[in-house]
């Protein structure tokens, strides 16, 4: 985001440059997600879950977050870019799984150890 505000020369809002908002809406969508993720990866390993299986959750959102940049940077059309489409799948799946995971975790007193 930095480096497209220096470019388009813009210190506040988008200015209109698709670049910029491409770039402010993928760090934006990060900001939102990553950080959710990180703390139920962060207490399902505390708990000793499965550590292959938490690092593909970890592999499977990078590989999400990576298909949702390219997709913004993909030109506009009347349905979202596959990247971004692939993006918000792979993401929203890692979400449930590690949501069904620690819930699962938690009612089973396993969390807290």
């Amino acid at each position: 985001t930095v480096r497209q505000r220096l470019r388009a020369k813009v210190a506040f809002g988008d200015a209109g440059d698709a670049r910029l908002i491409s770039a402010s809406r993928s760090h934006g969508n990060l900001a939102e997600h990553a950080p959710i993720v990180l703390v139920m990866m962060a207490a399902l390993e505390l708990a000793r879950s499965n550590h292959q299986i938490l690092l593909g959750a970890a592999i499977v959102f990078l590989v999400g977050r990576v298909a949702h940049i390219i997709g913004l940077y993909q030109p506009a059309s009347e349905k979202p870019p596959l990247g971004r489409q692939i993006g918000v799948v792979l993401t929203w799946v890692v979400l449930a799984i590690l949501a069904v995971w620690t819930l699962q975790t938690l009612a089973t007193g396993n969390l807290g150890r």
